[in-house]
């Protein structure tokens, strides 16, 4: 990118704010919220929503929680006017809910505004009149004086119809437009006369809206500029200080969430920051960033991919799978390191106890994700990602060195396929390693037996085409299932566990074996409901891996020495 020529872009200018508050304050209660997907959001959509999805994104607001919705423009268009009657003549509108409806500083379009109202229980009229200099210079061709006049005619007139309009309980909203490029003495000066106007009063507050229309500085400045006008504007407590943030600069959830550090009470925005160019600042963002601090945003996000899914619909605009909280991916991890951090964090974490595991900065259950695709795998996953989807996709609990093992070959297979491997495939290279592996000994059953003190076994094999019975004994089946093979095994390690809950639940097995010519130590696994054929079933899987690490002449000879020392009965 070449050097701009000199001066077409210059630094935002700081706010001359002398011991800000700030930043030594902490958020510790949701803002007022007010919805404007249906108005701004709307109008920022490549095909604005016909009036059954605008229905259906109303009831979603409504189920979210939202208490203040700005529905539309009515004055823009016959269907904006019509969407707002309809909510109102068809009893749409909870007790609790309050309508906000835009409008310019212009007679006819104030008048087409408040006759869209008729009938409304409660109703916000929000005003605005664009304050910023390249406005008035380019857009109006006014003067500061001109500007403001226009705004408190309107005002004006929007308290004179008010008057009529007896059933409604009616509320105010001022906005100059453009506010965060507007000197602020200026934008003070007509916040006050339009206040003044609207008769202003500790129990007749008007909201004054204080946008970053479009977003020309870093947050903190934005911060000064709110802190700025709370603190100079004339009868403070007759106000709700709102804010309504762009993210020009990508940082119109940081630049609410210092707003609300400097006095604004309450944030207006978009589900997933629609809105216009980039769009505004981000409800679900900000109300789940405030939950993970301990603050109960008001708004209920415990479904979230509902949320995202019926907006995604209506909008046919797509959430990003690394959108915060509700993208797709969020809650995953691929990186070895982080699943092994977040395997033993959720292992750790005891119920009911503050949320304190690794990579997740808040439970997925709050909001209705799974713990399904925490981890997932691909060939930057370790044993840790491994181990935890074999156990929460399959009740299989590996031990820590077949963990090691294991994920070697799980590894080799992504790295082959250049994808991720799913649950369904991991299992099919654990079955197809450990499961059945049925050469050169393939298990067909087994018979117990007592013999004295000693536990006998007869271990029906299929061995080189021929199904033979080899007898055993030994202290416990395992034992006996060793003396019934014959083989040199030396076994290191064994693990039983229980796969599930219940009288049907199937046990698993595990067992460390090597072979006294010296082959590498190799695990062997068994499923089975019942525990003691799933032992069986895992020394026999740990002998064919044994004998596949060996050298294949070690292997030939070790097998051939077994069955004829065994004195092998065919069948």
């Amino acid at each position: 990118m070449k050097a701009p020529y000199p001066d077409k872009y210059r630094p935002f200018p700081p706010v001359a704010l002398e011991n800000r508050a700030w930043p030594n304050r902490s958020i510790d209660k949701a803002p007022v919220w007010l919805s404007t997907d249906l108005r701004d959001g709307n109008q920022a959509l490549f095909e604005p929503l016909d009036p059954e999805r605008k229905l259906r994104l109303f009831q979603l607001l409504l189920d979210i929680g939202f208490k203040e919705i700005e529905v539309a423009f009515p004055a823009a268009s016959r269907a904006e006017f019509d969407f707002t009657r309809a909510l109102i003549e068809g009893g749409r509108v909870p007790a609790d809910v309050t309508l906000s409806v835009l409008t310019q500083s212009r007679e006819h379009i104030i008048r087409r505004t408040m006759e869209s109202l008729a009938g409304a229980r409660r109703a916000i009229v929000h005003l605005y009149v664009s304050t910023a200099p390249v406005f008035r210079r380019v857009v109006f061709g006014l003067s500061r004086s001109e500007v403001a006049a226009m705004a408190v005619r309107g005002a004006r007139l929007i308290r004179e119809i008010a008057r009529d309009m007896p059933d409604t309980d009616f509320r105010f909203e001022f906005t100059p437009e453009n506010f965060s490029g507007t000197e602020l003495p200026f934008a003070r000066d007509v916040c006050q006369a339009v206040m003044e106007e609207w008769g202003a009063s500790e129990s007749n507050k008007v909201i004054i809206n204080l946008p970053s229309t479009v977003e020309l500085s870093t947050p903190n400045v934005y911060a000064d500029q709110i802190e700025w006008m709370a603190a100079n504007l004339a009868h403070r407590d007759a106000a709700i200080i709102s804010v309504h943030t762009h993210n020009d600069r990508g940082c119109a959830v940081a630049a609410a969430e210092l707003a609300m550090l400097a006095g604004a009470q309450r944030v207006e925005g978009c589900l997933f920051g629609n809105g216009e160019r980039t769009g505004n600042a981000d409800i679900v963002t900000l109300a789940l960033n405030l939950y993970t601090q301990g603050v109960d945003p008001g708004l209920d996000f415990s479904a979230v991919n509902r949320v995202a899914r019926e907006a995604e619909e209506l909008t046919s605009l797509p959430v990003h799978p690394r959108h915060p909280y509700c993208g797709d991916l969020v809650f995953t991890a691929f990186s070895g390191s982080h699943q092994d951090a977040i395997k033993k964090g959720l292992a750790a974490q005891a119920p009911g106890a503050p949320w304190r595991t690794p990579y997740l900065p808040l439970d997925p259950a709050d909001l209705g994700r799974t713990y399904d695709s925490i981890i997932r795998v691909n060939s930057q996953s370790g044993k840790g990602g491994v181990a935890y989807l074999m156990e929460t996709a399959h009740g299989l609990i590996l031990p820590r060195r077949l963990q090691i093992e294991f994920s070697g070959m799980v590894q080799q297979a992504a790295d082959a396929s250049g994808g991720e491997i799913d649950a369904a495939r991991l299992w099919t290279l654990f079955s197809e390693n450990y499961l059945e592996a049925a050469q050169p000994l393939e298990y067909r059953g087994h018979r117990l037996f007592e013999r004295g003190d000693a536990q006998g076994i007869a271990l029906t094999l299929r061995v080189s085409g021929r199904t033979v019975v080899l007898e055993g004994l030994g202290n416990g089946p395992i034992a006996a299932v060793v003396t019934a093979l014959n083989l040199p095994l030396t076994l290191h390690a064994y693990e039983e566990r229980a796969m599930g809950q219940g009288a049907q639940a199937e046990a698993s097995a595990f067992v460390e074996v090597s072979l006294a010519a010296g082959a590498a130590a190799a695990f062997g696994v068994g499923v089975h409901e019942n525990i003691a054929t799933a032992s069986i079933r895992a020394v026999v899987s740990a002998a064919n891996r044994a004998l596949a690490k060996a050298a294949p002449e070690d292997g030939r000879r070790l097998l051939a020495a077994a069955l004829q020392r065994a004195q092998a009965v065919a069948v």
